[in-house]
């Protein structure tokens, strides 16, 4: 086990107490207390989610994890194995249920956003209301494929 006064985090990167208590019961079952056993595992479950949470936050590969988390391969092979398992998105809809409900709204979303090109630029629209974007106050015709949102030279204007 790694001492707790050893360990250093980001704030951002800190599982809080009311964090954990939503999280704690999704990941699966340690295998040594299955009966197919297995090897005891010898980092606390918290630790590793912090230390998946800090890569996630930074975007930095799992081979430069900093020390104080437990070692790179072993955060790697139980992120893999949990999002195998569909974990890591029951994770995201606990904590995005979580949020929802302390902002007093309803846990799925009620209305949503269709980017207007993406229906302009679908097969059923006609050609000759393709291609240009009204809301473009530079004037410029908007390529089919290269979306604002990640398409080939996205952010890129003129």
């Amino acid at each position: 086990m790694w001492p707790v006064a050893a360990v250093v985090f980001l704030p951002l990167t800190v599982t809080t107490d009311a964090e954990w208590a939503l999280l704690a019961p999704l990941p699966p079952v340690p295998a040594c207390q299955t009966t197919a056993g297995g090897r005891p595992e010898q980092h606390r479950r918290r630790v590793v989610v912090d230390a998946i949470r800090y890569v996630i936050h930074n975007g930095c590969v799992w081979r430069v994890l900093p020390a104080d988390f437990p070692p790179w391969r072993t955060v790697y092979g139980l992120y893999q194995r949990w999002h195998a398992r569909g974990v890591t998105i029951a994770l995201h809809d606990a904590l995005h249920a979580a949020v929802r409900q302390a902002a007093r709204r309803n846990v799925e979303p009620t209305a949503a956003v269709i980017d207007s090109q993406s229906v302009r630029a679908a097969a059923t629209v006609p050609r000759a209301s393709r291609g240009w974007d009204d809301a473009n106050h530079a004037g410029r015709a908007v390529m089919p494929g290269r979306l604002a949102a990640g398409g080939a030279g996205a952010g890129r204007r003129g």
